[in-house]
């Protein structure tokens, strides 16, 4: 199921749901909590870096994910009918009106 598909049943059965990816929410979820793609590309390209600069992988550090987007949908909210705290509008790093 692809995300637009994802977002249509929920809205269609009235669910509210949060998705894994900002993209799912800009095709119409509620609204994602998930990590920063962004920021796991540039990692990437530091370990590569690294990497052909002579490092050895088994001693570079494990890093894990710290940047997470928090985004929300407020068309879909008013299509549900759900309002959304002011307090959790200002936790958003993304509002789509």
């Amino acid at each position: 199921m692809n995300k637009k598909s994802a977002a249509a049943v929920a809205a269609r059965e009235r669910v509210p749901a949060c998705y894994g990816d900002r993209e799912t929410v800009a095709a119409g979820g509620l609204m994602s909590c998930g990590v920063n793609y962004s920021d796991i590309f540039r990692q990437v390209g530091l370990y590569t870096g690294k990497i052909i600069n002579g490092a050895k992988p088994a001693d570079l550090p494990v890093v894990q994910v710290t940047k997470f987007d928090f985004v929300i949908n407020m068309q879909t909210a008013k299509a549900l009918g759900l309002t959304v705290p002011a307090a959790l509008l200002s936790r958003a790093d993304k509002v789509i009106e």
